[in-house]
C-alpha cells in the first residue's frame, strides 16, 4: 500500500515537532522561546537541515504573524495610557532610545558599515523585547514593583518609538514602489491611509466598546473576531499600498480603550508564539550561514554595547531623576537586549532594498547573544546588584529624593506603633482596626493611587518600594511594634526574588527588633517564612473563613414552623 505525504503538512510537522525539541532545551536553559525559534529557523534553513521547500506558505505564515504581532503592540496604546506615562519612563524611554540609535550609529561606521545599513542596525538595537521582559518580571514577581513599574512604561515609550520607525519606512516603501507610477498614485495611497486612519477613529469612537460588548458574550467568538479583524485590517493596508504591518497595528489601536484589551492580548499569546515560529523559520531560511562567520566580531562588538551600554544609561537617567542606584541598575537590566521587532524593522529594510541579507545576519547575532546572556542578568539582578553596587555611586545623587518619604519634615519625628505594607484592601483594612484602638500606623506602597486613598482615610503614607533594603533603612523602625506585610505571597518555593523574603533581609541589614507578620495565601509557605525570620503568618482566605465558621455557629437559630 502506498502512503502519499503532503509535502507542507509533512514540513509543518517536522518543523513544530524540531521548535518542541529545540525549545525543550531552552526551557533547561531558562531561555525564551524567543532565542529557540531563532535556532530552529537556522536549522531549518537550507545551509544546514534544509527542511523548508515549502517557501510560499511559511512566507505567509510568516506575514500574519507579523500583522498579529502588531496588532498586539497596538492594543497597548490606548491614548489614555499614552497620556499618563510618567516623566521618567518618557524620559528613560526617550534617552535610551537616543542614545542607542547614536552611539549604535558611530560603532557601526567604525565597524565598516556603510551610512545607511548603519542606521537601520542602530534603529535596530534601541528596541527592546517586552515579551521577554514581561515574562521573567512576573516569574519574579517583580512586575508591580517600582523598577518593574517604570520598566513597563519606557518599554511602552519604546513601542511608540517602534511603530514610528515603522511607518517611516512604509512611508520610503511606498516612495520607492510608486516612482514609476506617478505624484497621483503617491497621493492615493496617502489618501487610502488618511481614510483608514479616519475610519478606525470613528469605529473607536462609536462602535469598538458596544460591538466588543456584544462579541465578549463568547470569549471563543472574541477570539475570532480579534484574529479576523487584525487580518482584515492588515490586508486592507496592503490593498491601499501602506503595508500588512501599519494595518495590523491600527487593528490593535482600534481595539486599545476597550475594556476587552487585556483580555484579547492574554487570549492571543499563544497563538503570537506560535506564528512567530514560522517568521524566525523564513528568516533563517534566507540566511546565508557561510557569511555569518564575517559577522562574529561585529556582533560581538555590538552585543557588548547593548548589554552594558543600555543599562548605564537607564541608571543614569534615573539617577538624575532622583531614583537610587538600585531602582536604577534593576530597571535598566531589562533593556541589555534586542527584540524580535528588531529582526522585522531589519526584514522590512531588505524588502525595501536598503539593506543585505548580511545586515540581518549581523542584527540576528545580535539577537542571539544579548537576549540569551540577558535573560541570565535579568534572573540573577539582585546577585549582580549586591557585587556592583560598590562600584555604582555614580549613578545615584546625594538625596534621592523620588524615593524618600513626601511627608513634612515633622511627621518624620513621628513614633508609628505598626508599619504596614502594601495598602489594598487587605492592608487598609488591618490599619484601620488598629488605628480604632488608637495606634499610629504608617503604610508603605509604591502606587501612587494606593498612597492617595490611604491618606484620605486620615493616615501617615510613604511612597517606595519594601524589597529595597535602602528604603527599609530610612523607615522610622526605632519604635514599631510590628512591620505588617499584607501582600500575600504567591504559592511556591523561596527565592531570592521572593519580595517577603527580601523584606524580611532588608529589616535583618536595618537592625529592626520589633515583630514581622508576614501575609501567605498557603500554610506550608508561612511555615518557610517562619523558618526564614518571620514572627507569625497572616493567612487572609483561612482567618475570613474561620471568623466566617464562629459567625455562623454563634448565629441564633431560625424558627422553623
Amino acid at each position: 500500500m502506498d502512503i502519499a505525504f503532503d509535502t507542507v503538512f509533512y514540513e509543518i510537522a517536522v518543523l513544530v515537532l524540531l521548535a518542541a525539541a529545540i525549545g525543550f532545551i531552552g526551557l533547561l536553559a531558562r531561555q525564551p522561546l524567543v532565542v529557540a525559534f531563532i535556532a530552529v529557523g537556522v536549522l531549518a534553513g537550507p545551509d544546514a537541515l534544509g527542511l523548508v521547500s515549502s517557501t510560499e506558505f511559511i512566507e505567509l505564515l510568516s506575514q500574519v504573524s507579523i500583522a498579529v504581532l502588531l496588532f498586539l503592540v497596538g492594543l497597548k496604546l490606548d491614548v489614555s495610557l499614552v497620556k499618563n506615562l510618567g516623566r521618567v519612563a518618557v524620559a528613560t524611554g526617550l534617552g535610551q532610545v537616543g542614545f542607542t540609535a547614536f552611539f549604535g550609529f558611530l560603532i557601526c561606521l567604525m565597524l565598516g558599515l556603510d551610512w545607511l545599513t548603519s542606521i537601520y542596525v542602530a534603529v535596530a538595537l534601541t528596541f527592546s523585547s517586552t515579551i521577554i521582559i514581561v515574562k521573567l518580571l512576573s516569574d519574579k514577581q517583580e512586575i508591580g514593583a517600582l523598577h518593574g513599574k517604570i520598566a513597563l512604561g519606557f518599554l511602552i515609550v519604546q513601542d511608540i518609538f517602534v511603530v514610528l520607525a515603522m511607518v517611516t519606512l512604509s512611508a520610503i516603501g511606498v516612495g520607492l514602489g510608486e516612482e514609476t507610477g506617478g505624484a497621483w498614485d503617491i497621493l492615493s495611497v496617502f489618501l487610502g491611509g488618511a481614510a483608514m486612519v479616519g475610519a478606525v477613529m470613528l469605529f473607536i469612537r462609536y462602535a469598538a466598546d458596544p460591538l466588543l460588548g456584544l462579541i465578549a458574550r463568547s470569549p471563543e467568538l472574541m477570539v475570532i473576531f480579534a484574529v479576523g479583524w487584525a487580518a482584515g485590517l492588515a490586508a486592507a493596508g496592503d490593498a491601499l499600498g501602506f503595508g500588512k504591518e501599519l494595518g495590523g497595528l491600527l487593528a490593535g489601536v482600534s481595539l486599545a480603550s476597550t475594556q476587552f484589551r487585556e483580555a484579547i492580548g492574554s487570549r492571543l499569546a499563544s497563538l503570537r508564539d506560535f506564528l512567530l515560529l514560522f517568521f524566525f523559520i523564513n528568516l533563517g531560511a534566507s540566511l546565508n550561514l557561510s557569511t555569518l562567520g564575517d559577522q562574529v566580531g561585529p556582533a560581538i562588538v555590538l552585543s557588548l554595547f547593548v548589554l552594558i551600554g543600555n543599562p548605564l544609561i537607564v541608571m543614569a537617567i534615573m539617577g538624575y531623576m532622583g531614583y537610587r542606584k538600585r531602582t536604577g541598575f534593576l530597571a535598566g537590566l531589562t533593556v541589555a537586549q534586542i527584540s524580535e521587532f528588531s529582526l522585522i524593522f531589519m526584514a522590512m529594510g531588505i524588502t525595501i532594498g536598503h539593506v543585505g541579507d548580511s545586515a540581518m545576519g549581523l542584527v540576528t547575532l545580535v539577537g542571539l547573544v544579548t537576549i540569551a546572556l540577558s535573560v541570565y542578568m535579568i534572573t540573577w539582578s539582585h546577585k549582580l546588584y549586591d557585587w556592583l553596587e560598590p562600584y555604582l555611586g555614580l549613578f545615584e545623587r546625594g538625596r534621592a529624593f523620588r524615593e524618600e518619604a513626601e511627608d513634612d519634615a515633622s511627621s518624620s519625628a513621628i513614633p508609628y506603633d505598626y508599619v504596614i505594607i502594601g495598602l489594598g484592601r487587605y492592608g487598609c483594612r488591618i490599619g484601620e482596626g488598629l488605628g480604632e484602638r488608637g495606634y499610629r500606623v504608617l503604610g508603605v506602597d509604591f502606587d501612587p493611587d494606593a498612597l492617595q486613598h490611604w491618606r484620605e482615610m486620615g493616615f501617615d503614607g510613604r511612597f517606595g518600594d519594601a524589597t529595597d533594603p535602602e528604603f527599609i533603612s530610612h523607615l522610622p523602625l526605632g519604635q514599631v511594634r510590628a512591620v505588617i506585610s499584607a501582600v500575600p505571597r504567591e504559592k511556591g518555593a523561596l527565592t531570592e526574588a521572593d519580595p517577603q523574603l527580601a523584606l524580611l533581609h532588608g529589616l535583618k541589614s536595618a537592625n529592626y527588633r520589633g515583630k514581622v507578620a508576614l501575609a501567605v495565601n498557603y500554610q506550608k509557605d508561612g511555615k518557610d517564612l517562619v523558618a526564614q525570620g518571620a514572627d507569625f503568618v497572616l493567612t487572609p482566605f483561612n482567618d475570613a473563613a474561620t471568623y466566617a465558621v464562629e459567625m455562623i455557629d454563634s448565629a441564633p437559630e431560625a424558627k422553623v414552623g
